[in-house]
């Protein structure tokens, strides 16, 4: 059975005031609609029709390098106008499930129990009960309690207001029942559109089953219309990231005050404590330490590890046992061996730092090899960018730099070497060897002050 997905992303969403269509707008630093594709990708060997239409090539572009057929939408004409645009790319006698690019959370246990519905020659539809059903389509029923039709707000009379149950949208049909009635829509109602709810009363006056499931929650069928539905599903979306990693065993100071935008892989007993947001692809191992206020993006984070508060790390590995921060600012290319010590206000970029070496304050590192045991004193600089080339520093294993140093790449600092505080050092320096590179200091007697004039 092939199964034709179709997700409907051509509206403008004016309400959220954006130059950015609405469906790219994100739930947990993804655009909505590609969580939707993300989650109907899980359904198998689908074929996925968009329907875009407002941002076309900004939507297009965004989705570039995925399997899409696009269908284009250019007057909005109402829902099931938008599939019509879908239906010449879609052939078979297979199933089609319609969903929407700003209904980010539907889950795909519930898409494929549609699709499992419809393979059956059933219609598939998934509703929701409100406490609140304002501005919902309400889902008709008849004296056996089966579903006959679905009537839009602007058409409902006292009594249909009253229903509870309301329409989704979403809905799994089979293709060949879908060609069918699309081209039977009229737009003679309030709106003036072509509604795709009206095929349920087609379905049920051509005897065709209808079979109506609802989600586990209602946030999964939540659309976004505005930037406070948007907040409000945004934290849903975290409450459900942040339960999943305590069931799994992760303990959180907080799981309201913690921001997953990725996916995040971890060990045995992990601490988080608050204003964490974890971004990209995160792996933390065994007994990982993340204090309050952190900000960690694509990074591996091996066991033991300790990243103390304030702390930003992209794109880099930190090895097992290894301290970090407070304040630190690990670039991308920063690799930290065991047991290695980065301090507050220190900052690397393509750095490889060795077993044990230190660099415990107000220092960059940049372009650089620090063997293992070294020790970078406070307000040390690796000079690696000269306005045009960037060049690396070397620094040998049980060196010592002593603070406030420049070291002017390409350098090398050999093993076991010692440089004076204060020195700008340009040349090798030899393993072992003592380099002092700094003016001569001289004292001055009888010294006269400056006086006001």
């Amino acid at each position: 059975m092939s199964i034709d997905v179709v997700v409907l992303a051509a509206g403008q969403g004016s309400r959220m005031k954006s130059a950015l269509p609405k469906v790219l707008h994100p739930i947990g630093g993804k655009p909505m609609v590609q969580h939707v594709l993300d989650r109907a990708a899980k359904l198998g060997d689908i074929k996925t029709h968009v329907v875009i239409g407002h941002g076309a090539q900004q939507l297009q572009g965004a989705l570039e390098g995925q399997s899409l057929t696009f269908a284009l939408q250019t007057e909005q004409l109402g829902t099931g106008h938008a599939v019509a645009q879908a239906m010449p790319a879609i052939t078979g006698s297979g199933v089609a499930l319609i969903l929407y690019g700003d209904v980010p959370l539907t889950s795909s246990v519930t898409m494929q129990a549609l699709v499992d519905i419809a393979a059956t020659g059933k219609l598939g539809l998934l509703t929701v009960q409100l406490s609140d059903p304002a501005g919902y389509g309400r889902i008709v029923r008849n004296d056996d309690y089966q579903v006959i039709a679905i009537v839009e707000q602007k058409d409902a009379n006292p009594e249909q207001l009253a229903i509870s149950e309301t329409n989704t949208g979403i809905m799994a049909v089979p293709c060949e029942r879908l060609s069918k009635w699309l081209p039977q829509l009229s737009a003679e109602n309030a709106q003036g559109e072509y509604y795709l709810t009206d095929i349920i009363a087609m379905a049920a006056q051509d005897g065709v089953e209808i079979a109506a499931i609802q989600p586990e929650s209602e946030e999964e069928v939540q659309g976004v219309n505005n930037r406070i539905q948007q907040a409000q599903l945004e934290r849903w979306y975290q409450r459900q990231q942040a339960e999943a990693l305590m069931v799994a065993g992760v303990s959180l100071a907080d799981p309201a005050r913690l921001d997953i935008r990725g996916t995040v892989s971890h060990g045995q007993d992990v601490m988080i404590d608050v204003n964490v947001v974890l971004e990209g692809k995160v792996i933390l191992g065994d007994q990982v330490t993340i204090e309050s206020n952190c900000v960690i993006r694509d990074c591996v984070i091996e066991s033991g590890a300790h990243i103390k508060a304030n702390s930003h790390l992209e794109q880099a590995h930190v090895g097992p046992a290894c301290d970090v921060g407070p304040f630190a600012r690990l670039r991308p290319g920063t690799e930290l061996a065991a047991q290695a010590k980065i301090g507050n206000f220190v900052e690397t970029k393509k750095a490889q730092i060795g077993v044990g070496a230190k660099i415990s304050h107000l220092s960059y590192i940049g372009d650089a090899q620090v063997g293992a045991g070294a020790n970078i004193g406070a307000g040390t600089i690796t000079c690696n960018y000269d306005g045009v080339n960037k060049s690396r520093t070397e620094i040998g294993a049980d060196a010592f730099i002593g603070s406030n140093t420049s070291l002017v790449a390409p350098v090398t600092i050999g093993k076991g070497a010692t440089v004076a505080a204060g020195s700008t050092v340009t040349k090798t320096v030899a393993d072992s060897e003592l380099a002092v590179a700094r003016g001569k200091q001289r004292n001055i007697s009888g010294w006269q002050k400056p006086v006001k004039r």
